[in-house]
């Protein structure tokens, strides 16, 4: 999603770790045929304990931008979607609730000082990663980063790593 009209994006950095290439489609770009890639990105920066990356893209005009919320405002029960492209089925919206926070989902004692994830019921699957979790008041409070899952799919446990992390 992009944060700076400048064509500055957060992502996560499991999403871009090993690319050769990164490109960006934005939902206001025309669909192409084969070949058409979408928009070139660079890295600009990764942090591998957080799993943030920020890319940018080039753009000849400013583009519209989400903004970062306050995730420490978030309760449980609070009504978030998950944004992404699950499965390559590109701009997928799903709702659901936070369902806990500051999570921890690395077991024994090898978590990291930044696992505090926003736990969501709201389905997230693989493909999400790097997506949005947006609150009722369209500011982003987490990054789709995991799932917990004994089946590749959404069981209902997603996780989301809080807006104020990111910043």
């Amino acid at each position: 999603f992009i944060v700076d009209p400048r064509g500055y994006i957060i992502t996560n950095n499991h999403v871009v770790d090993k690319a050769d290439r990164i490109y960006v489609k934005l939902s206001t770009d025309p669909d192409g045929g084969p070949g058409d890639e979408g928009r070139p990105a660079h890295v600009v920066g990764v942090d591998k304990d957080t799993d943030i990356a920020v890319i940018k893209i080039d753009a000849k005009e400013p583009l519209p931008t989400v903004k970062l919320g306050n995730s420490d405002g978030a309760q449980v029960g609070d009504w978030v979607l998950a944004i992404g492209s699950p499965f390559n089925l590109s701009k997928t919206v799903t709702a659901g609730i936070v369902s806990a926070k500051n999570r921890t989902i690395e077991e024994g004692g090898a978590a990291s000082q930044f696992q505090r994830f926003i736990q969501t019921d709201a389905a997230v699957n693989p493909g999400n990663s790097g997506g949005p979790l947006v609150n009722m008041a369209g500011e982003v409070i987490g990054v789709n980063t995991a799932i917990y899952t004994q089946s590749a799919g959404s069981e209902g446990v997603g996780f989301a790593m809080p807006a104020n992390t990111v910043a």
